[in-house]
């Protein structure tokens, strides 16, 4: 009998074997994804207390996604679930400092893992202060490319709408952008004004509501 080598699972990949126990490991459905997705934000990137956000609001909900984006299980089902939405005629995906940064790295991975070609495009929030004084970081597809901006909470739509002005100023077609989270306070009125179309994985109440049930 040939010798057989047992490894123990290392308790890191015992959690996230876990997170995914409902899943079938070798080809999880998109809506198992999602789910997925969803409890993982409910539980690390959901809070409620009192807020100011980035737009200058005041909420009692906060969503913070970078604990989950950054994380390995977070990031695959994120980017599994953009990609899905990326147009054929994309050439590639961008968004804003520091939000966007997980997120388009990660999609622009697995659309190569896929056989799909893809720039990632990193906006900085100012020009770089030498060398070219760049605001785009990242292979540049040629002009009049197709891009989709990439967020990860979409409030009144500022962030997204800065990295599709600095796309656009250098040449580039921007028609949508795909957001983790809407928090539905005027971002799809404001993306409609710019001529995008803002297709968001999950709307804060959807969030809101299974934190509620986990409880």
């Amino acid at each position: 009998m040939p010798k057989v080598n047992i490894y123990p699972i290392p308790p890191r990949c015992l959690i996230i074997k876990l997170a995914y126990k409902d899943m079938n490991p070798l080809n999880p459905s998109l809506d198992e994804i999602k789910d997925n997705l969803l409890t993982l934000l409910a539980q690390n990137a959901y809070r409620v207390g009192d807020f100011s956000l980035a737009s200058g609001k005041k909420s009692s909900h906060y969503v913070n996604c970078k604990p989950v984006s950054l994380s390995g299980p977070g990031l695959l089902s994120i980017s599994s679930l953009f990609l899905k939405q990326i147009n054929e005629c994309d050439s590639g995906v961008a968004g804003l400092t520091l939000g966007a940064d997980p997120l388009v790295s990660g999609v622009v991975m697995l659309a190569s893992q896929s056989g799909k070609d893809l720039s990632g495009l990193i906006v900085r929030k100012e020009a770089k202060g030498h060398g070219t004084g760049a605001w785009l970081e990242g292979p540049l597809p040629p002009k009049g490319s197709v891009i989709t901006v990439l967020e990860d909470v979409v409030t009144t739509g500022g962030s997204s709408l800065k990295a599709v002005e600095k796309l656009r100023t250098q040449g580039y077609l921007v028609n949508q952008v795909l957001a983790i989270v809407d928090r539905e306070e005027g971002g799809v009125d404001a993306m409609s004004k710019a001529n995008l179309d803002l297709k968001s994985l999950f709307f804060l109440r959807e969030i809101a509501e299974r934190a509620k049930n986990l409880q």
